[in-house]
């Protein structure tokens, strides 16, 4: 399936729709806790997906499970630890304070493309790096001053989500130098069924009542599964700083959903950080578009999550 780049440039804005409404769904659950919340929405995922995948690339997917190598299994881990890291913090921190720092995801990646494998960064990265540190140097101080503890670790916790994104790159960049193919949809369904087996001993007793059911299922297949194999295909399409500037998206209508479905206002600090952080972002990949090559940190796609 091969899509045009007006589609595949719509189809990711839908996508990014799709990841957003995490913060708002989550906050309409009733009597699910942190880890009940983690593992059904890994469990649902993880069932949409073999569902999904065998359709999609057919039975041999699953021969990829066997053949993918340590690679594969790292990048699966990864993907648990983006997904249970995710739907914790969400539980202890403010929507905005997490899509925030999950931002984060494409300069970290650069920072590892530079201490790993040795790629020079480009001055409008660096610059970059500096302004969102900055902005999340903002976020951390005044939850930390302001007595926020909760948030503050709700923040630290959401912050492991862009770091293992930023490890699985490099596992795959790695295995790609040594000419392995490393599969990230079979990886997907391999860090779903992980992440769901990890925290079912801390998701019991289960309190979640057929109302936080429906609405975990539907984190399970139409936050995740879903726009997980969309946004390969639209990957396949448009080039990476068009990914990365897209992806953004998914902020906005992350804390716009939980503001207006939830009623959760976000604090000013966030919003300042926010700024200085999306802002960097968008200046970094927008000079990235305009250059006429795309460079190895440029390369990184937005994770599911």
């Amino acid at each position: 399936m091969r899509l045009t780049h007006g589609t595949a440039v719509w189809l990711m804005v839908v996508v990014t729709l799709m990841w957003g409404t995490a913060g708002v769904v989550t906050r309409h659950l009733a009597q699910a806790h942190s880890f009940e919340i983690t593992f059904w929405r890994s469990l649902f995922t993880m069932l949409a997906l073999l569902v999904i995948l065998p359709l999609w690339r057919g039975p041999r997917v699953f021969s990829q499970l066997r053949r993918g190598g340590r690679a594969l299994w790292i990048s699966g881990v990864c993907w648990a630890v983006m997904f249970t890291a995710f739907m914790v913090a969400l539980t202890l921190t403010s929507t905005a304070s997490v899509l925030v720092t999950m931002s984060l995801g494409p300069l970290f990646t650069a920072l590892a493309a530079r201490l790993f494998i040795g790629h020079r960064l480009p001055a409008r990265t660096w610059a970059a790096i500096v302004v969102a540190g900055l902005g999340i140097g903002w976020m951390y101080g005044t939850q930390l001053l302001g007595g926020g503890g909760g948030s503050l670790v709700g923040t630290l916790v959401a912050l492991c989500v862009p770091l293992a994104g930023a490890t699985q790159w490099t596992v795959v960049q790695h295995a790609h130098a040594k000419g392995q193919d490393v599969d990230l949809v079979p990886a997907v369904l391999i860090g779903a069924a992980i992440s769901a087996l990890v925290t079912l001993p801390l998701a019991w007793p289960f309190r979640a009542g057929l109302h936080d059911l429906g609405l975990l299922a539907f984190l399970g297949v139409f936050q995740l599964a879903i726009p997980c194999v969309l946004s390969v295909l639209c990957a396949q399409v448009l080039k990476a700083p068009e990914v990365a500037l897209l992806a953004l998206l998914e902020v906005i209508f992350g804390i716009a959903l939980a503001w207006l479905g939830a009623g959760e206002t976000p604090a000013a600090p966030v919003l300042t950080g926010g700024v200085l952080v999306i802002g960097a972002l968008v200046f970094n990949e927008l000079l990235a578009l305009r250059g006429r090559r795309t460079t190895l940190a440029d390369s990184a796609l937005p994770g599911a999550h």
